[in-house]
C-alpha cells in the first residue's frame, strides 16, 4: 500500500499522532513505567485497527507477504534449534546428572520496517517503544508467546508449532472470513494481531526477524 492509499484509509490522524508522541515521550524520558501505561498502546492499536479493518482488501498483499516471511523465519529458527539440541544431546554424558533446557524465541528486527509507508525521524523511537517488553509485555518472549522449548517440545512438529495441524489451518480470527479464508495465517500472526499491542500496520511490513536461542544447564 502506498502513501496515498494510506491517507485514504485515514491513518494520518491527529489523534494517532498525539498518542504516538506521548508513547515516544514516555519511552524516552522515563524508561520507568506505571502499571497501566500500556493503555496508550492499546488505544492506538484500537484506533488504527478499526480504520484498517474497513479496508482489508487493500492490505491483503502485505498480510500475505508478512505471513510468508514470518513462517520462513520461524522455520529457520525451528530447524536451527533442533540442530543445536541434537548436538548437545550427543555431547552430554548421560551419567553426569546434568539436565539441559534450550529455549528458542523469535523477535522482529530492531530496525523500523523500511517497507512501512510512513517514514520519519520519530519512527525508530516509536518502534523501540512498541517492542518494549514493559509497554508490550506479551512480546517479552517473542512473537510466539509460548516459546519453543526442549526437551518439552522435542516431539512438536513444525506444523504444530505454527498451528497448522488443526482444522481449518487458518488463524484469521478478527479478519474478514471471506477475504482471508484461504490465507493459511499461522498462529503467531494471530498472537500478534489479537493478543499483543501492535497495530496490524506495525507488523505487516516487517520482513526481517531475529532469533534468540538460550541454553540452561541444571545440575
Amino acid at each position: 500500500m502506498n502513501m496515498i492509499e494510506f491517507e485514504d484509509c485515514g491513518l494520518f490522524d491527529y489523534s494517532i499522532e498525539a498518542i504516538e508522541r506521548e508513547i515516544i515521550y514516555r519511552y524516552k524520558s522515563t524508561r520507568c513505567y506505571e502499571s497501566d501505561d500500556d493503555y496508550l498502546l492499546a488505544l492506538r492499536r484500537s484506533i488504527i485497527n478499526k480504520k484498517v479493518l474497513a479496508h482489508q482488501k487493500d492490505f491483503l498483499p502485505d498480510i500475505i507477504a508478512f505471513n510468508d516471511a514470518l513462517r520462513e523465519a520461524l522455520r529457520e529458527m525451528y530447524d536451527r534449534a533442533h540442530r543445536i539440541w541434537d548436538k548437545m544431546i550427543d555431547a552430554i554424558d548421560e551419567g553426569d546428572g546434568e539436565e539441559i533446557e534450550l529455549t528458542a524465541k523469535c523477535y522482529f528486527d530492531a530496525d523500523y520496517p523500511v517497507l512501512h509507508p510512513i517514514q520519519g525521524d520519530d519512527r525508530q523511537a516509536l518502534w523501540y517503544a512498541l517492542c518494549d517488553e514493559d509497554l508490550n509485555p506479551l512480546y517479552a518472549d517473542g512473537i510466539s508467546v509460548l516459546t519453543l522449548t526442549f526437551p518439552r517440545d522435542e516431539g512438536c512438529t513444525f506444523d504444530s508449532f505454527i498451528g497448522m495441524d488443526c482444522p481449518p489451518p487458518n488463524w484469521n480470527e478478527g479478519l474478514d472470513p471471506v477475504l482471508t479464508k484461504d490465507l493459511h495465517l499461522i498462529s503467531q500472526f494471530h498472537n500478534l494481531f489479537q493478543h499483543m499491542l501492535f497495530a496490524i500496520t506495525d507488523f505487516i511490513y516487517v520482513r526481517n526477524f531475529r532469533t534468540e536461542i538460550n541454553i540452561e544447564i541444571i545440575k
